[in-house]
């Protein structure tokens, strides 16, 4: 009787391991390389010293350099009272596409203010695209936001403004409108100018 049971006992068994081993419609998807399950889980951070995965590249594309690029400052509209956006835009002048994203390094040069000296570096505000492709000829821009001083106020008018494009150490210069000053702010937390950045053109 006893041998009767285990025979049967061994027989069921075998049974579960054929039904595992052929599958289930109403089985749980397997779960991803992080632990999650799901299509939409996200892919675990590279540890520390490897590179990410292929995956999370954006654009195969290497940046723009700036011996690729040519940079122009468009002109000041008034954002609030007292505010200003000024267009800082990026033509490729190379006969490459190029990637242009993320947010570039901008300096107002001019007088040596008494406190701060002659180069306020602007705070950068990282709310541009992602991964953007520019061809040939086009563009991209960031555009810069400045305070003006109240009237009455010490003033304070930039020669010249100088970017570094992201990724790059070689910077480019451009003129600073004549008649619009900047307050300069460089020990406030929240300033009321910085550097957005860079958008896509419409092409």
């Amino acid at each position: 009787m006893l041998g009767k049971r285990i025979s049967v006992g061994v027989a069921a068994v075998a049974g579960a391991f054929a039904l595992t081993a052929c599958g289930s419609t109403g089985s749980a998807p397997a779960p991803a390389a992080n632990g999650s399950t799901g299509a939409g889980a996200a892919a675990a951070p590279a540890p520390a010293g490897q590179a990410a995965p292929a995956a999370a590249k954006t654009s195969g594309t290497p940046r723009c350099t700036t011996a690729d690029l040519s940079v122009s400052l468009g002109k000041p509209e008034e954002k609030s009272p007292g505010q200003y956006d000024l267009p800082l835009t990026y033509r490729n002048t190379s006969d490459h596409p190029c990637a242009l994203h993320g947010v570039p390094g901008v300096d107002l040069v001019g007088p040596d203010e008494p406190t701060f000296g002659p180069v306020y570096h602007l705070p950068r505000v990282d709310n541009g695209v992602k991964d953007n492709e520019v061809t040939p000829g086009t563009t991209a821009s960031a555009t810069v936001t400045v305070l003006t001083p109240a009237e009455g106020g010490a003033s304070w008018t930039p020669a010249e403004l100088t970017t570094i494009p992201p990724g790059q150490t070689q910077p480019l210069s451009v003129k600073w409108p004549a008649d619009l000053p900047v307050l300069r702010q460089d020990a406030t937390t929240h300033p009321g100018s910085y550097v957005n950045g860079i958008l896509a053109d419409p092409a």
